[in-house]
């Protein structure tokens, strides 16, 4: 019996250190080397922040990037489908945002953890300039699965001079924690 209990505390320490990245404030765990992410090939994930478990827990936080050249491929393809009127066209066309869009996705638990507007995006250079920071626009989430909630915003991006890698921070108040990603910026 006095075995099994150093081995029950053991068992225990474990399961609190295990549980400890779900407390707010908690340091998010790191890849060796940033992951490109899976469905937009400009973005690697430095933060573990899209992993299964990260689902669950409700701390599910994604980013993509559009240049500016896919934007307008996109509308050019549309004009041609649609037979947009010139004007149609040059409304469009004048909204584009010149560095291209980001596209922040958050799942939560419940619609309040999932308002935007307790993100803020920044976004610095190499050399640690800051080149952008929002916060984004408040909202509630939608249902997703299970208790989860999804909320989606696409923010405008701003032009660097030359392509290459940016840094993206991504910052949760009401977690306290910081979701890092590499934006290889395009032309």
């Amino acid at each position: 019996m006095k075995k099994f209990v150093p081995l029950f505390a053991l068992l225990a320490l474990g399961t609190v250190a295990a549980h400890a990245q779900n407390l707010p404030g908690a340091e998010r765990k790191k890849y060796m080397l940033p992951k490109k992410d899976t469905e937009c090939p400009y973005v690697q994930n430095v933060t573990k922040n899209t992993e299964d478990d990260q689902e669950v827990e409700g701390t599910f936080t994604r980013l993509a990037y559009r240049p500016y050249s896919e934007l307008l491929n996109e509308i050019n393809e549309l004009r041609k489908m649609n037979s947009w009127a010139d004007s149609t066209y040059q409304r469009r066309f004048n909204t584009l945002p010149a560095g291209g869009t980001l596209t922040i996705i958050m799942h939560r638990k419940g619609p309040k953890n999932a308002d935007p507007s307790l993100l803020t995006v920044a976004a610095l250079t190499k050399d640690g300039q800051p080149l952008m920071s929002q916060q984004l626009t408040p909202g509630t989430g939608r249902f997703w699965n299970r208790d989860l909630y999804l909320s989606t915003r696409t923010i405008p991006f701003v032009k660097t001079e030359q392509p290459g890698p940016v840094s993206v921070v991504i910052t949760d108040a009401k977690l306290k924690q910081h979701f890092d990603y590499v934006v290889n910026t395009q032309q």
